[in-house]
């Protein structure tokens, strides 16, 4: 399995090109999108971060990963585009 961690997605605008763009956690496959956290309470501006992350780099699943729960399951969300 291909993981790589603290990927950067460069960002295109007006066909200008940014280099300084965005980090993903993980990538997994190319394919999968995680972005991992240890927080008390999730911020919502966290789940637009992996929906934009899904946009730039024309990925369809992403997920939302909370490690500071009782029960991990209820630390995940899913994200489809």
């Amino acid at each position: 399995m291909d993981v790589k961690r603290q990927v950067e997605i460069p960002i295109e605008y007006d066909g200008i090109k940014f280099d300084e763009g965005l980090r993903l956690d993980l990538l997994v496959e190319d394919k999968i999108i995680c972005e991992i956290k240890a927080v008390d309470e999730v911020n919502p501006v966290w789940s637009a971060q992996v929906l934009s992350h899904l946009k730039l780099t024309n990925n369809r699943l992403g997920f939302l990963i909370n490690f500071n729960v009782a029960i991990i399951k209820s630390g995940i969300k899913r994200f489809i585009l």
